[in-house]
């Protein structure tokens, strides 16, 4: 198991990218959260087998539809032990 934090940056709200986000995570067995930062980008944190995080990550490069992912920033992080796949308000 690996935790990792994400940092989505471009036009990553307002186009369901948390949505989506945890419909992805949640059917690669993931668990963790994704939250709108107030400066505009999207950030995540996901457990899990590595292969799958490493999933989401090719995913956030793309993100939905009607995203525009400018950058994404990955780092390494404590597994916290989360038993779902949150959207945080």
């Amino acid at each position: 198991m690996i935790a990792r934090t994400i940092h989505c940056v471009g036009k990553v709200q307002g186009v369901y990218f948390r949505a989506t986000t945890k419909e992805i995570a949640v059917g690669l067995g993931l668990n963790g959260w994704v939250k709108n930062q107030a400066d505009g980008s999207v950030m995540i944190h996901a457990e899990g087998k590595e292969e799958t995080v490493n999933l989401l990550v090719d995913w956030c490069n793309q993100g939905p539809r009607h995203a525009d992912v400018k950058s994404v920033k990955v780092t390494d992080s404590d597994i916290e032990g989360y038993q779902s796949f949150d959207i945080i308000r």
